[in-house]
């Protein structure tokens, strides 16, 4: 029995704002109790639908949703770009990976879902299956509003399930955009559904038996907040709760290509990636000139206009985040560190923040302990590569890593030592490489590479390197 009527009885909208210029874009009224029972129920239907579509037909949809969004290649981009700020080229690769991610998906998809046949001693007929389990509740944020949800939807509809998106207010411009796409794609009607609430309904929501399990990115706190409600409900869950991932610079690196790397690693998106570069910590003998080779690039950045193909940054996404960064960057340089570049709101209308780095962070400081999510660089010198091991370590977080240097066979040792979830070794794959969801510590859990509970209590890790000479 559904408890869904106990929301209260206020109506919120959530709100799309252009964060370049502060126009209003649209407002979207929350469901009352009564519309998302009826979300709930026609999901419900939808899903014993799709259930039982064979599989080649949901390959053929899938062909058709990628096509889709190629073909509105050019109006989703820009509708990105007005509701969070990046540039427009940005968007487009955003579109385009979202078209890829599902070709790639409706070609590899049918045969890791195909049934597993296992070995049993007198008996040929033993096989696992991956079978559906229902309706998954996703809770997803705006800095990636289709790619994000691509990523979760895709592979999780084509096993059969069915897809409710409760996206950030933000952008739900973007989140009715791609139910859209599904629909005109010849999915069931409401087999992908948007839920527009506050987190009280959110909650209710996932512990109504129509919701099979529940996925979030986001923050460790609304992490904790879905986790804990997932838990006292029994539900599965999956978190990946962002990171403040090292980009460790050993003595003997590249610089100038650690350098060109360490730039779109931390400033891409503006720097509002969970995987971005965040902690830069450089091996003593080399910090001074890396620091001033990157400083010297960061300083050729560009910012303003999304949609101006010159530009290299634009706004962050909302005022209140901009508000946010720029505290921790304050409480950072009165701690100690010293700025070396920006380090302040730009003027003028629009969420713009100056492309900033700081000098001489240690832990214990804002901009090394918490996650910075927008154009800011911290960069802290270690006095030997055992040194930067124990700083990249001394983080809350565990979702990812960055290691630059020459010697190999060095790197493998030193990746196994560092706690997270992935580690690239001089560069990031070009194409698509097998990372554990979420990471360790507490930058989330859920898909951790087990294999029967074999490996259910270890820190899975993925680490990609390549060679540079």
């Amino acid at each position: 029995m559904s408890n869904l009527n106990a929301a209260s009885s206020h109506a919120p909208v959530a709100t799309s704002r252009n964060p370049a210029t502060g126009e209003l874009i649209a407002t979207y009224s929350f469901q009352t109790p009564s519309e998302v029972e009826q979300l709930l129920d026609v999901n419900a239907a939808a899903f014993r639908l799709w259930r039982a579509t064979p599989m080649h037909e949901r390959v053929a949809a899938y062909r058709r949703l990628a096509a889709i969004l190629r073909e509105r290649a050019q109006p989703l981009a820009t509708l990105i770009t007005a509701e969070m700020g990046k540039t427009l080229l940005s968007a487009r690769g955003e579109v385009e990976k979202c078209a890829a991610t599902i070709e790639w998906v409706a070609e590899h998809g049918p045969a890791i879902l195909a049934d597993e046949p296992v070995k049993v001693e007198g008996d040929d007929q033993v096989h696992v299956s991956f079978l559906p389990i229902g309706t998954v509740l996703a809770v997803m944020p705006w800095n990636f509003p289709l790619w994000q949800v691509i990523r979760a939807s895709a592979p999780i509809m084509l096993s059969g399930n069915g897809f409710m998106l409760k996206h950030a207010p933000n952008v739900m411009g973007s989140a009715y955009a791609l139910q859209d796409a599904y629909e005109a794609a010849g999915f069931p009607k409401g087999l992908f559904v948007n839920l527009v609430a506050d987190n009280d309904t959110v909650a209710r929501t996932i512990e109504d038996p129509r919701i099979a399990a529940v996925t979030l990115t986001g923050s460790m706190r609304a992490g904790a907040a879905v986790a804990g409600t997932a838990a006292r409900a029994l539900k599965k869950s999956l978190l990946e709760l962002g990171g403040s991932d090292a980009f460790i610079v050993l003595a003997d690196a590249n610089i100038d290509l650690a350098v060109k790397a360490a730039v779109e690693a931390r400033f891409q998106n503006a720097g509002q990636v969970c995987l971005a570069a965040k902690r830069f910590i450089v091996e003593q003998p080399i910090a001074q000139a890396f620091t001033r080779k990157f400083v010297a690039a960061v300083s050729q950045l560009t910012v303003g206009d999304p949609l101006d193909s010159a530009i290299n940054l634009g706004p962050m996404a909302r005022a209140d985040l901009r508000d946010e960064l720029d505290g921790q960057v304050q409480r950072t340089l009165a701690a100690g560190a010293s700025l070396l570049l920006g380090g302040h709101k730009l003027e003028g209308p629009g969420n713009f923040y100056a492309p900033t780095v700081l000098g001489d962070v240690q832990p214990g400081m804002a901009a090394f302990d918490e996650e910075t999510f927008g154009p800011v660089a911290a960069i802290t010198v270690a006095d030997t590569a055992e040194h930067a091991i124990a700083l990249a370590n001394t983080s809350d977080y565990g979702l990812g890593g960055s290691l630059w240097t020459q010697d190999l066979g060095r790197a493998q040792r030193i990746a196994r030592r560092l706690e997270t979830g992935g580690v690239f070794i001089n560069g990031y794959p070009a194409t698509n490489a097998r990372i554990p969801v979420g990471g360790v510590k507490k930058s989330g859990y859920g898909r951790e590479l087990s294999h029967f509970g074999l490996r259910e209590f270890t820190n899975a890790q993925a680490v990609w390197a390549k060679s540079i000479i």
